[in-house]
């Protein structure tokens, strides 16, 4: 054997083989074609055991006997394992049992349960709307693969659940619906305060928010081109400009906005009025929290509400609307997106700014992406250098966001395929166009391909990275 794997022989149902020390039983069963029941192990996750329906008896060098779960136990010399013996069976038959009580109506579970010669629970079943079975991929997909950790378990027993700290808006969630992905009971029960969003779900958001031609990469639209405003901002200061119009034509009376608090660093504040909009001016290029802000406005009586966002920011907010419409119906959000490839994480780009540039980031009069540059502005002065080498500063959820222009905005903006002091926009819907009538802008040509070719980049990175988790999730779908 190369480098550290050492060989040993074990036996699998009476089967010798040889394996890798320490590979799972797991693992090496599946290589044989030995057909294990799991409901919480995906193989780009580190293995939990926490459903244990993959239980497998095992013999040791000692002739000592014992029930294991066979996604996290690893195979050593002389090891003896049982897969489907009358003592696994029966344990794996309490097992679902407990499922079934829990989750009576979940099809994984009582197809799984069937198997096992169960048609329905001897013990108490609970809520049967009920349909998570807390194994737990969904809060370790978002902690180990996404990076995010916006959710976790919260309380003991049969209070036990799934949610965001604190059961609230959660202000990390991203909305890449890995969680969703990776569930193996397709759990459908609605959570205010995570919201994930598969591409079914964007294209009923599409469908409930916009109106126009739907393009594969850029999302609906109606029209694109490229404008500068009479508001001195980035690029073309269109963004503020559109919330400027908001304001003036009633459209919104209040609005999410992002400002530079101490130094580089920003926060979401609340935007009443047109100097508020103004002293937001420039983007930040980093995710802030501010999915709470909406829930905030809505409490304090606010129906008519904007805010200007990321992709990632978008979907949350638009997953957000249509969860609180069945309760406020009258709620109207206005989104401006951002065209956005990967976001920064204040800290890490302070120090990556000091150490690649040389420079204070708190003192920046300006930052721009620009041509594969992040650019940074002090005292007139341009220091900047390629955006890849900024990589240990992007923000946990980046590499798995596969939208670039912001689908599902009312109104997208941003600098790629237009000249310098221009933004490129792209109007999405009634709303959008509104928001557009009173803009003092100049219009100009645009190079939609250049848009295209990002959001191809983007969609392609977040493919590969979810490829393995999709394909460990269709591994224990299709048992």
């Amino acid at each position: 054997m190369e480098g550290s794997e050492k060989e040993i022989t074990m036996k699998i149902d009476g089967i010798e083989v040889n394996a890798v020390k320490g590979t799972s039983i797991y693992d090496v069963a599946k290589k044989l074609g030995i057909k294990i029941p799991t409901l919480c192990h995906n193989e780009a996750l580190e293995p939990f055991g926490s459903c244990r329906v993959c239980s497998v008896e095992i013999t040791d060098k000692r002739g000592r006997k014992k029930i294991v779960t066979s996604c996290n136990y690893p195979v050593f010399d002389g090891l003896e394992v049982e897969t489907k013996n009358e003592k696994v069976f029966r344990t794996r038959q309490l097992l679902l049992e407990l499922l079934l009580a829990r989750c009576p109506n979940a099809k994984k579970i009582q197809d799984l349960a069937r198997e096992y010669k169960i048609e329905r629970p001897s013990l108490w079943t609970g809520d049967p709307e009920e349909d998570c079975i807390l194994c737990g991929l969904c809060t370790r997909v978002c902690d180990e693969k996404v990076g995010v950790f916006a959710i976790n378990f919260a309380n003991r027993g049969v209070e036990r659940e799934v949610t965001a700290p604190y059961h609230t808006i959660s202000d990390d969630c991203v909305g890449c619906g890995a969680c969703a992905i990776v569930c193996p009971t397709d759990s459908k029960k609605v959570r205010v305060n995570t919201y994930p969003m598969l591409e079914e779900d964007i294209l009923e958001a599409e469908e409930q928010f916009l109106n126009g031609t739907r393009h594969e990469l850029l999302g609906v639209y109606k029209e694109i081109f490229a404008a500068k405003s009479s508001i001195d901002g980035q690029d073309g200061g269109m963004a503020t400009a559109l919330l400027l119009s908001g304001f003036e034509n009633g459209l919104f009376d209040a609005a999410i906005v992002v400002k530079r608090t101490v130094g580089y660093k920003a926060e979401a504040i609340i935007a009443e009025s047109a100097d508020d909009i103004l002293n937001a001016r420039g983007t930040k290029y980093s995710r802030v929290k501010m999915m709470s802000k909406i829930g905030e406005l809505v409490e304090n009586g606010k129906r008519k509400i904007a805010f200007v966002g990321t992709p990632c920011e978008i979907r949350t907010g638009r997953k957000i609307q249509q969860q609180l419409l069945s309760k406020y119906p009258d709620l109207n959000i206005t989104i401006v997106g951002l065209f956005c490839f990967e976001a920064f994480d204040y800290d890490n780009l302070k120090a990556e700014t000091k150490k690649l540039l040389g420079v204070d980031l708190d003192k920046a009069e300006k930052t721009q992406i620009q041509k594969g540059k992040f650019i940074v502005q002090i005292d007139g002065k341009e220091y900047s250098a390629k955006v890849k080498e900024f990589h240990d500063a992007i923000q946990g959820g980046c590499a798995y966001c596969n939208d670039f222009a912001g689908r599902i905005a009312d109104v997208s903006v941003g600098s790629v395929g237009s000249s310098d002091g221009y933004s490129t926009v792209i109007v999405r819907s009634d709303t959008g166009k509104r928001l557009l009538e009173n803009v003092d802008y100049i219009k100009g040509d645009v190079n939609v391909e250049d848009v295209v070719k990002l959001a191809k980049f983007k969609k392609r990175r977040a493919d590969k990275n979810f490829a393995p988790i999709i394909e460990g999730a269709q591994n224990y779908k299709e048992l």
